[in-house]
């Protein structure tokens, strides 16, 4: 009989496989009938400075997410240094680049450890995250329909329907987590009573669980660091269309179309779509999405369509594994010079677990 630490550790394994799967599969109809060769040309004859600029728009995005994280995380510890945040950010993003989903795991370990810090509450202030990014991508993509010359619903033929059906998705989880948070000590109540019977020591745990996730909402009930929250949210949605725009340029394709920033907009918030999809970096479903918005949307050719997915793809590939690196490695650095033990993904783990036994 297979233990309930086997079962979970097969289910992580065929998740992953299904994944690599997919990413294949959707690679392979990216990319089959185009001349590669044509695309890696238009990449390697790149414009260094517009990729200076599309390298520091990048991080910047991402310097963004890592405050108004620091801000999501007032509630539970109001002085996070910024090292840590933007470090855990993107050690989570490299994560994700390998394994879909798990990135998200890894920075609440490695920002609980770093800060001193409950995973589990960490992990709330992630979902409160995650919804947000939810919320001004449906946004981001409704405007993209009103400032695309023509309708958009007809030339992406799904994206009504993932507009509508996310729209609601949304609202529906938003009411449930509004209703639980206002009747949190009835909610806590009865998931004490209905897993009592079946072990008081679960009990207690999912009453812990569930009290540090909804910590994680506590920030957005003060008007300050709520504001805050929803200005960075727009000026990452802003620097993101900023970067797409930018890779057009990089890419040197401004040479042969009228590049506006509305471009830029419109296939980072359609793109975006592929990022969800879980594959490994959104490696697959990110290449074919984007490849085919620059096809229908804009008529670039195959060629110059694949060269922009290689590209942009390639790049945050490799910033984010890059910095996940040196970052994790700078911040070991420091830790020696004050004579505290040096991270890796395995350390962060056991001393999660080890937190989840005491609790």
């Amino acid at each position: 009989m297979i233990s309930a630490k086997n079962k979970n550790n097969l289910q992580k394994v065929i998740g992953t496989f299904i994944s690599l799967i997919l990413a294949f599969v959707l690679l392979f109809l990216t990319f089959k009938n185009v001349d590669l060769s044509k695309s890696f040309d238009i990449i390697f004859n790149s414009s260094f400075m517009f990729l200076l600029l599309f390298a520091a728009s990048f991080l910047l995005s991402h310097i963004l997410r890592a405050l108004r994280w620091q801000v999501i995380l007032r509630s539970i510890k109001p002085n996070t240094t910024f090292l840590n945040s933007f470090a855990s950010v993107m050690i989570g993003y490299g994560v994700n680049c390998a394994v879909p989903r798990l990135g998200e795991l890894y920075r609440s370990f490695f920002a609980g450890k770093l800060e001193n810090i409950s995973r589990t509450s960490l992990l709330g202030t992630i979902v409160v995250e995650r919804i947000i990014d939810l919320i001004f991508l449906a946004i981001s993509v409704f405007i993209s329909v009103l400032i695309y010359s023509g309708n958009l619903y007809n030339q992406i033929f799904w994206l009504k329907s993932a507009l509508v059906y996310g729209s609601i998705a949304i609202l529906i989880l938003i009411a449930v987590l509004i209703i639980l948070v206002k009747q949190r000590e009835v909610f806590v109540r009865k998931m004490e009573k209905l897993f009592r019977f079946i072990s008081p020591k679960l009990s207690q745990k999912i009453n812990y669980m569930f009290n540090m996730l909804i910590e994680g909402f506590a920030t957005l009930n003060s008007r300050r660091n709520f504001m805050l929250t929803m200005i960075y949210s727009v000026l990452i949605m802003i620097v993101y269309g900023l970067t797409s725009y930018l890779a057009f340029y990089v890419l040197r394709l401004n040479n042969n179309y009228a590049i506006t920033y509305e471009m830029g907009w419109i296939v980072m918030t359609i793109s975006a779509f592929g990022i969800v999809i879980p594959t490994p970096g959104g490696t697959g479903s990110y290449h074919f999405i984007v490849k085919s918005v620059l096809e229908v949307l804009y008529g670039f050719n195959a060629s110059e369509s694949s060269a922009f997915a290689l590209m942009t793809h390639f790049f945050s590939y490799a910033a984010f594994i890059s910095s996940m690196l040196i970052l994790l490695k700078t911040i070991n650095m420091k830790r020696s010079k004050n004579n505290l033990e040096k991270l890796n993904f395995i350390s962060v783990i056991k001393s999660s677990r080890e937190e989840d036994e005491i609790k």
